[in-house]
């Protein structure tokens, strides 16, 4: 893929003074693109995928498809095609492997390279190469590859696979379905069963995948409210199609928006609904939140309706920690939420958010605090004080590189009583394209 140079793009974003309003929809679900791509890669023959997120994340996941030997071609209706090379059939990459900023495509494409039998060099961009792949590098190892990474495991890395790979038995030490899942892609070119045990039950979009394509997997539910997932190894993945739904991180935001700006309603078609990806909405629900869920239906094994929200008024809310990985993307838009509410909010064990695309935790705190409102980390809980509807804004927010931060602190410009000024907003695009726009287009009066 060719080099982008991203130039800043700084918003400063005032009050709205008009609600928002309208039927839309998000890009496609970026979990879900990424293995598509991927899925659609190592299977036999070729598989369609509609709605595929063209964001630069998920263009980096298929420009590393091609270059590891599949064929991908998007026709007029940007309907994609991909020819799969079948697993354990890969070429080797002529080049290094430029993940973006993508952490999901990074980990993951180290589980499907660690047990074939190229050498790769995976790389990303400056927000990546700062974000730990030790964590899979570990359990990956026991397949008999080798990975040789700057000191703390941090990208680039290079990977030697082995075509001729052991089985893994691997429970995980803390939730992460990216850990889960590049033990699951590694354990498709492996002889024999793979076993992952997840203490917390985390997102199932590649067991849901793997089993669209027709991969043996087996489920199970632990007395703790973990699972064990057990993979049977060097069976074919045969092409089927995939239709990917609306994204519900990504949904998010002109949700928060909505809630907050008064007099707003907004409708949103065809959004994934995974239980397992909906924390956030039963804590807005939690919060007061007016949300209606309608036409539901099942696609690809994933849940997917429509959502609609009002604006609401929103109390404090304690999250337990065993909420996070259902809902770990999307803490700094629920900050704003909770910023905006009246009362105390409690979100419990964002350790996880240390390692995100920035330092979250540290950021969230600080677009907040910039913007007059109190907060407090103690251990691994954020802990916001309510505005009651009133805040003062005025502060100048540093995104980090953070899609997401950039998105949040928009949407906090939008009932700030001051100015809210972003020092970019570029990277919005990785995960989100045309959000600035779409914003407007129900309302949001972002100056572009």
């Amino acid at each position: 893929m060719t080099e982008h140079i991203f130039f800043p793009r700084p918003l400063c974003v005032k009050r709205t003074r008009q609600p928002l309003k309208g039927t839309l929809c998000v890009p496609g679900d970026k979990s879900i693109s990424h293995r598509a791509l991927m899925f659609a890669a190592l299977a036999q023959g070729q598989t369609g995928i509609t709605g595929l997120l063209e964001g630069e994340d998920v263009l980096r996941t298929a420009a590393a498809m091609r270059a590891l030997g599949a064929t991908l071609v998007k026709n007029e209706t940007k309907k994609w095609w991909v020819t799969g090379r079948g697993i354990g059939h890969l070429q080797e990459p002529d080049d290094v492997l430029d993940m973006g900023n993508s952490g999901t495509a990074a980990r993951l494409l180290c589980g499907i390279l660690a047990t074939h039998g190229v050498t790769s060099v995976l790389s990303g961009d400056a927000s990546l190469r700062k974000r730990p792949m030790k964590r899979v590098m570990d359990p990956l190892t026991q397949t008999g590859a080798t990975f040789l990474s700057r000191e703390g495991g941090l990208l680039p890395l290079t990977i030697r696979g082995n075509a001729h790979p052991s089985p893994l038995h691997y429970r995980l030490p803390v939730a992460s379905a990216q850990v889960k899942s590049a033990v699951l892609l590694a354990g498709l070119n492996a002889e024999g069963e793979t076993c992952v045990e997840e203490p917390v039950a985390t997102r199932d979009h590649t067991e849901n995948m793997l089993q669209h394509f027709g991969a043996e997997v087996a489920v199970e539910k632990t007395s703790m409210g973990g699972r064990i997932i057990r993979l049977k190894g060097r069976a074919s993945l045969i092409a089927r199609d995939v239709v990917v739904p609306g994204d519900v991180s990504s949904a998010l935001f002109p949700f928060v928006a909505a809630l907050l700006v008064p007099d707003s309603e907004i409708h949103i078609k065809g959004v994934g609904l995974n239980p397992l990806r909906t924390g956030a909405l039963t804590t807005i629900i939690e919060m007061g939140g007016l949300v209606t869920i309608t036409n539901t239906y099942t696609e690809g094994g994933e849940p997917v309706g429509d959502v609609s929200v009002r604006a609401s008024e929103l109390q404090g809310v304690d999250v337990p920690e065993e909420r996070a990985p259902s809902m770990i993307d999307e803490y700094p838009i629920l900050a704003v939420a909770a910023a905006y509410a009246r009362g105390v909010s409690r979100f419990r064990g964002l350790e996880e958010l240390r390692v995100k695309e920035s330092d979250r935790l540290r950021a969230i705190v600080s677009m907040l605090e910039k913007n007059g409102v109190r907060t407090e980390v103690e251990n691994n809980d954020l802990i916001i004080w309510g505005a009651g509807g009133n805040i003062p804004g005025g502060g100048y927010v540093e995104t980090h590189m953070d899609h997401r931060l950039a998105m949040s602190a928009s949407v906090l410009g939008l009932v700030a009583k001051q100015q809210v000024s972003l020092d970019d907003t570029c990277f919005i695009d990785t995960s989100f394209p045309g959000y600035l726009s779409l914003m407007n287009s129900i309302g949001a009066g972002f100056d572009l």
